[in-house]
Parts: C-alpha cells; sequence; structure tokens
C-alpha cells in the first residue's frame, strides 16, 4: 500500500476543527508559543478591498482539504534518494490531475545531472528521479504567467527519540500540522494546490497559464529545478513556497560543500611526541576558518538582520583515526561554505582556496604536508530578485489582502531553487508558510492559519498576474 494511503483518520478530541472557508483553526488547547499563536497568524481577508472574483476565490479556499492533503503528504517519507523520493511525485502528479491541469511528468537524465556543464551536483545516490509540472488551462496559450514551484524531498529525521512521535505519522497539535517535511516545504506545496482548487471551485478561468512545478534533489544540490528549467518549463514569474515566517525572502545566499584530508604521521599514544597528530592539526586549521569566516561576513546585505552568519562556515562530519591507541595520521573533514550575494562560484572556491594555501604555507608541518581540498556535493549559487522588480510589491500586496499582514523584505543564508529560476531569466522570490527555523530539526511544524493565508495569497496573486477571462 502506498505511504499517502496509510495515514490514520484524525482521533476524537484531536482538537483539529476546520474553520470552514479557509477560516481559522480552533484548537481544544493551545500551547504557548515563543512567536505567534496560529490564531494570531490568521487575519480576516480585505474582502472589502477585492473584486468579486477575488472575493469568490478566497471563500473557496478549503482548509479542511488543505489539511487532510498535507498530512497524507507528510506521510510519504520522501527522504532524497529513497524510493518514497520517486512516490511522493506521482502522488502529487495524480492530484495535479484530479484538478484538471495538463500533467508533464517525465524521468529525470540522471546521466545528464552527472556530467553537463551547470548541472547542480548531487549528494546523494539515486536510482530514478521523477520531474512534475502541472499546467491549468487557460484562455491562452503560451509561457505560464506565474510559477509556483515547490519540493518535495525532505532530509533524514535524525535521532528518532526526540520526535513526539513517528515523523512521518503526521499529527495536529496547537494549531499547526506536525512532521517531516511539514514546513520544509510540504506545507507550501499544498498550498500551491490549493490555490488551483479554489481558482477551480470558483469557476474562474484564467486569461494566461499558471503552472505548479514539483521537484525533488532540492535539499542536495537541485536537481529537480535544473531537470524542470532543462526541459523547457519556463513562467514569466516564480514564487518558491518555502517557509518564510510570514516575510518575503527576496535573495538567498549560495553554498558549496567541501572535503579536507589532513595528513599527520602515525605513533604509538604512549609516545605521541613521535607522531604528528591530524586531530591536532585540525583544530588549528578549523580556528583559521573561522577567523575567515568573520570576514566574510563584514558588509553582509541589511536584508539579513541580525542573522550573525550569512555566509557562514559549517564543519558538518570528521572521521579521524582507526585506533585508540595510536594517533591519528588522517583526519577527513566535510563542510559547508557560504556564497556571498553576487559572488561567483568561481571566486568563492579560490577565495577558500587561497585562504587554506596561506594557512598551511605559515604552519611548519602544513607546507610540507598541505590540506587537501575537494570540492564534493551540490553548488549552489547565490539567487535574487532584481531591484525594484514588480513581482515584490504583488506579493506583498497579495499577502497582505489575504490577510497575512504586510511581510518585511528578507533574505535567507540557505541555498534554495530560486537561483536556478533566477538564472533562467525568471525573477522569483520566496514566500510560504512556516519558519524555516524548525526545518531539518525534529520539532518541524507548520501552523494551519498561514498555510491557509497562502493559499489566499497565492490565489490571488494566480488572479492578478494570470488574468481573469
Amino acid at each position: 500500500m502506498p505511504f499517502h494511503q496509510r495515514v490514520p483518520p484524525l482521533p476524537a478530541g484531536s482538537g483539529y476543527q476546520p474553520g470552514g472557508g479557509g477560516g481559522c483553526v480552533t484548537t481544544v488547547k493551545l500551547a504557548p508559543r515563543p512567536r505567534r499563536t496560529a490564531q494570531a497568524a490568521c487575519q480576516t481577508p480585505r474582502m472589502a478591498d477585492l473584486t468579486g472574483a477575488e472575493a469568490g476565490v478566497l471563500t473557496a479556499v478549503d482548509e479542511g482539504w488543505l489539511v487532510d492533503r498535507l498530512r497524507r503528504m507528510i506521510a510519504v517519507p520522501s527522504i532524497g534518494g529513497t524510493p518514497a523520493e520517486s512516490e511522493v511525485q506521482h502522488l502529487l502528479a495524480e492530484w495535479l490531475h484530479d484538478l484538471g491541469c495538463a500533467v508533464d511528468v517525465w524521468p529525470i537524465d540522471l546521466a545528464a545531472a552527472a556530467t553537463e556543464a551547470g548541472a547542480p551536483g548531487q549528494e546523494v545516490e539515486r536510482s530514478e528521479a521523477w520531474g512534475v509540472v502541472g499546467t491549468l488551462p487557460s484562455a491562452e496559450d503560451g509561457v505560464p504567467a506565474l510559477v509556483l514551484s515547490g519540493h518535495t524531498d525532505v532530509v533524514p529525521p535524525g535521532d528518532l527519540s526526540l520526535w513526539d512521535g513517528d515523523p512521518f505519522v503526521p499529527r495536529i497539535a496547537d494549531g499547526a500540522v506536525h512532521g517531516r517535511g511539514a514546513c520544509d516545504m510540504k506545507a507550501g506545496v499544498i498550498a500551491s494546490l490549493g490555490a488551483v482548487a479554489a481558482i477551480r471551485a470558483a469557476g474562474i478561468e484564467l486569461v494566461r497559464p499558471l503552472a505548479i512545478h514539483g521537484v525533488v534533489g532540492e535539499e542536495d544540490g537541485g536537481l529537480g529545478a535544473w531537470a524542470t528549467l532543462r526541459r523547457g518549463h519556463l513562467g514569466e514569474l516564480c514564487v518558491i513556497p518555502e517557509p518564510t515566517a510570514q516575510a518575503v525572502v527576496t535573495a538567498n545566499a549560495g553554498a558549496l560543500t567541501f572535503r579536507l584530508e589532513v595528513t599527520g604521521r602515525a605513533a604509538h599514544a604512549a609516545m605521541r611526541e613521535q607522531g604528528v597528530s591530524a586531530v591536532e592539526l585540525f583544530a588549528h586549521v578549523h580556528a583559521a576558518l573561522q577567523e575567515f569566516e568573520a570576514e566574510r561576513q563584514r558588509g553582509a546585505d541589511p536584508r539579513f538582520g541580525t542573522m550573525p552568519y550569512p555566509y557562514g562556515i559549517s564543519i558538518g562530519r570528521v572521521q579521524a583515526g582507526d585506533w585508540a591507541s595510536s594517533v591519528p595520521d588522517l583526519l577527513v573533514a566535510e563542510g559547508r561554505y557560504g556564497v556571498r550575494l553576487g559572488e561567483p562560484l568561481e571566486a568563492a572556491r579560490e577565495a577558500f582556496a587561497a585562504r587554506l594555501t596561506d594557512v598551511c604555507a605559515a604552519h611548519p608541518w602544513l607546507a610540507e604536508h598541505p590540506v587537501r581540498l575537494t570540492w564534493t556535493g551540490g553548488a549552489f549559487a547565490s539567487g535574487e530578485l532584481p531591484t525594484g522588480h514588480p513581482l515584490l510589491p504583488a506579493v506583498r500586496q497579495a499577502v497582505t489582502d489575504a490577510g497575512g499582514g504586510v511581510p518585511a523584505e528578507r533574505a535567507i543564508a540557505a541555498g534554495s531553487d530560486l537561483r536556478q529560476y533566477a538564472a533562467a531569466g525568471v525573477p522569483t522570490l520566496h514566500y510560504g508558510p512556516g519558519d524555516l527555523n524548525l526545518a531539518h530539526g525534529p520539532g518541524e511544524r507548520v501552523p494551519i492559519a498561514e498555510l491557509v493565508t497562502a493559499t489566499r495569497a497565492y490565489a490571488l496573486l494566480a488572479l492578478r498576474t494570470c488574468g481573469i477571462r
């Protein structure tokens, strides 16, 4: 049985009651939350400022439908590189077909993705991967006026003991849907589908096409978006419904993954002075990289706000030695290196390599045994919406009219598919339900109220960019 068919019904007394027509969530118990309650995030749309068609499409947003589809999608454990990553794409294609979209489903050419210049790279092995694009029929053909692009792959859940339950058995508590992928970014994908469903339910025909791009491999490089754009699926504008904590994100820093191999000299631990510890050498290198990291934060774009490391360097994995009583003669460290806004990837690589060369040259052992640097995995360039582009005020107005208040403009330190659409000439930004601070952790969740507001905003934006016949 497919994973999405195994979602248990909501238990009696769960506290969830659809608000009806996209209203706010009612729960039996609301625990205190540091940022805001789900109720505070869900406001009444500004119906008086809307056209009849716009008011009709907002009324057609179905909260219960959204929650049901989100729970079913979370139940598919679509970790990058697993068979479920393909299952969730076929599920998305099925739902797009049910909504009356013309659906393009194709196997991604993994051989080309491994060899073509410009391919983003991958950090996991895949035997297959699928692309999915659904296009809502419209009065006119041509390039879609708006694309909503969301990834369906998720990262592993990590230590299961830190979760309140099975991370792939979605649950509702305190006005939010909990589970791996809830905010990053299956809620955004479902909100995009919900906007299409509302447009159809309201009986509205668009003048120009609206497209939904379902992509995979975003978490480890951006394979799906690369394949979708390579297949020729473009648009005049694009919104990526990544979690933005009710802000609008117009820029993202890039990221590169690297491997360092530090060579020492083995010796018996009882006479460690006769050896050279690769661990101690790495401690010296790591301290120097932290100084380099601090230098790269200077003059960061103000859209990053108070974020201390918009272009951070993080060591994610370290392996050293093969015997506890031996001085380790090899250490391998793998990490992530932030790319500044507007900085070419090759320039970022050269800056890192140059600093590493200088560090080694100034050390007596490392000068003779320099650290080996290898660039591995995905390569995320930075990306941003052109300054002054009208997509920003259009999205802000749609969010405001949908009851979400006036969203602030932000930049994020995480790599994303924004840079691929921007590089293809498609002006792109992020706006979506959930908070990126909760992504990849055991407390991942998305407020249902934010899911509803995002759906409303996408529906309004679609009417205003695609036109109403």
